[in-house]
């Protein structure tokens, strides 16, 4: 965690000294490769295709592109109940799709603190966007070491890679 903490102050550094005077104008072409750059920083996989990303102690999850992908049309979603607390790795939902139905399994130990009521009247926004607006829950974390465990981005496609080659 210290590593990614480092990494986390090196950004906000390379952010405020770089990055501020092209986010500052709207018009430039580079202000979505930026932003997307530093939102892709922060976020964390499971090896079952959840992903966390963390605003100071409250987690937002969600399933992953690939996931997503593999599952075809999301067509419902089964939210978790705000105020239940979740111990990581247990079942907190589940999304169906017209393939198949999945369970979410918790990166994370923590308590439901809100979800992502547009799924319900619209699963298929996890189709259309699994890292925004198709999030699942948030969730106010218990254990911030458990993060840890996590893979980031590169290390999530380098595991896609090796789940495929197999």
């Amino acid at each position: 965690m210290a590593a990614f903490r480092v990494g986390r102050g090196a950004l906000n550094v390379l952010n405020s000294r770089l990055i501020s005077p092209v986010l500052a104008n709207k018009s430039s072409p580079c202000r979505k490769i930026h932003t997307a750059w530093l939102l892709n920083a922060e976020r964390q996989f499971t090896k079952d295709h959840e992903w966390i990303v963390m605003s100071d102690n409250v987690g937002t999850i969600g399933i992953s592109d690939y996931a997503q992908n593999s599952l075809g049309d999301i067509v419902y979603v089964e939210l978790p109940d705000v105020g239940s607390t979740i111990e990581q790795n247990d079942t907190f939902g589940v999304v169906e799709s017209v393939k198949a139905a999945s369970d979410l399994y918790s990166p994370v130990t923590g308590e439901i603190v809100e979800v992502n009521e547009a799924l319900t009247e619209s699963p298929d926004l996890i189709n259309k966007e699994p890292y925004d607006g198709g999030w699942i829950a948030k969730m106010k974390l218990s254990d911030l070491s458990q993060l840890d465990e996590l893979m980031d981005e590169a290390e999530y496609n380098d595991f896609l890679k090796e789940t495929e080659d197999e």
